[in-house]
């Protein structure tokens, strides 16, 4: 194996390791706070020995004195097998604790003993503290780093426009000059918003045409509708240069190599990427003519598509294809940016959640392999923090869907307590246990599965 292998995995076992111990210590922290007892606050699983753990010594109780729930009641460990941690709570159906052990009778440090708000803070503890671990996260990158923007000037290959632009006239490929006559600088709410609720806009078209653009009255409403339903009113249209390729897919059996950019399929220009897709989809399963730059000179490769209409390339950052602006923030102001940016991940992947139910989302499942790939083949702390920042949010996100096992089963059952009464049985709790471990399960191995139909088939 080689060392970019073993730099990605130890990426991704330090990324996922801080995520698990910041999720499980948010159920820890409920439970405390609300003076349950916590048996075992494990990193990674134990079965069979444990390579570290700590029981501190119970605090004297005083005759007469009730019994209560301490950090002493814990054990504290590390357990061998680096796949996730676990927060054992007293008195709780899980993955640790089965029905036939709460035979004995309700005591009040239990969970099962506790009203159901505050069990439901118990169980929200977890996906809370993931979020709010990738919003301090954004907020100490913005705050150490600032935020790099593209200005529209710089974005050679323009803008791409939803339909309801194209409609009133804007094209892809136009690059936004100004609204009502005061100069837009790049992709942000408020100069979007001034786009929308301009009465004209000029855009930069072919690279040497300036257009105006007449806003009809009231447009900004068309506009959030349209978001509303994932159209985005314009991105930046991405180059497509070649970040890194995957390992046995066309790219990477043709000889593409990062830096590569791609101008054209079979003598079709693809500057940017919605034209080199919509090219790959009409090609799947046939060999491509791929026209490309490298190092200033243009070159062909004959690359194979695959039958989802890929060639295994990941894009660079278009970050680092244009020239970038640097706009710094001071500690007050990253506060809020750091709030913004966490919520505009979580938004965005909810919605995207609807493609994976698709027949293509199936296919585009990635397991561990998928993860680690995400991280940069050299270690950079930038990347790896922001990297662990959205997979932070995606952890609390799959982690609240209503999926028994999962917090979010946990939290449906509780919901259902609040309104209607009906508590479930701990017998009831451990066949839906069951059921969710099977499920999460085989969710697992088709994930991974495809990790390895990608890597050794393809």
């Amino acid at each position: 194996m080689t060392a970019t292998f073993w730099i990605k995995a130890f990426q991704l076992l330090a990324s996922l390791s801080l995520l698990v111990f910041v999720h499980e210590l948010g159920h820890y922290t409920f439970a405390r706070l609300s003076g349950t007892r916590v048996d075992k606050f494990y990193l990674f699983f134990n079965p069979w020995f444990t390579l570290f753990k700590y029981k501190p010594k119970p605090k004297p109780v005083k005759e007469g004195e009730k019994p209560k729930a301490s950090w002493r009641d814990t054990e504290y460990g590390i357990g061998w097998l680096p796949l996730g941690g676990y927060c054992s709570i007293a008195g709780m159906v899980d993955e640790t604790t089965g029905a036939d052990e709460m035979q004995h009778p309700v005591e009040p440090w239990e969970f099962r003993a506790k009203p159901a708000w505050q069990r439901l803070l118990i169980m929200v503890g977890g996906v809370l503290f993931n979020f709010l671990a990738a919003i301090a996260i954004y907020c100490g990158l913005v705050y150490a780093m600032g935020e790099e923007f593209i200005p529209f000037e710089n974005a050679t290959e323009g803008m791409a426009y939803c339909e309801s632009a194209h409609e009133i006239g804007f094209k892809d490929g136009d690059i936004p000059l100004s609204a009502d006559g005061n100069k837009l600088h790049y992709y942000n709410a408020e100069d979007l918003q001034a786009m929308l609720t301009a009465s004209e806009v000029k855009v930069l078209r072919d690279r040497k045409d300036t257009v105006a653009i007449r806003i009809p009255k009231n447009f900004i409403f068309k506009a959030n509708e349209d978001a509303e339903n994932g159209q985005m009113f314009m991105s930046y249209r991405l180059p497509v240069v070649v970040s890194q390729t995957q390992p046995n897919m066309g790219a990477d059996k043709a000889g593409m190599k990062s830096g590569d950019r791609i101008l054209a399929v079979n003598g079709v220009p693809t500057r940017e990427y919605i034209s080199f897709t919509t090219e790959l989809q009409k090609n799947k399963d046939k060999m491509i003519s791929l026209l490309f730059e490298r190092d200033g000179k243009e070159m062909t490769l004959n690359v194979a598509v695959d039958d989802a209409g890929k060639i295994g390339i990941l894009l660079t950052e278009p970050e680092k294809v244009y020239e970038t602006v640097t706009h710094s923030y001071n500690i007050f102001q990253s506060i809020p940016r750091g709030i913004k940016m966490g919520w505009d991940k979580l938004t965005g992947y909810v919605s995207q959640l609807k493609y994976v139910f698709t027949a293509d989302g199936a296919k585009s499942l990635g397991g561990f392999g998928s993860i680690g790939n995400i991280f940069p083949e050299r270690w950079d702390w930038v990347s790896f923090w922001s990297i662990t920042a959205f997979l932070s949010v995606i952890l609390a996100v799959m982690n609240i869907l209503p999926i028994p096992i999962l917090d979010g089963g946990y939290v449906l059952f509780l919901l259902i307590e609040v309104v209607t009464g009906w508590k479930p049985s701990d017998k009831f709790m451990n066949v839906a246990l069951n059921i969710g471990f099977y499920l999460l399960i085989a969710l697992l191995l088709f994930a991974n599965g495809n990790d390895v139909y990608r890597f050794l088939l393809k």
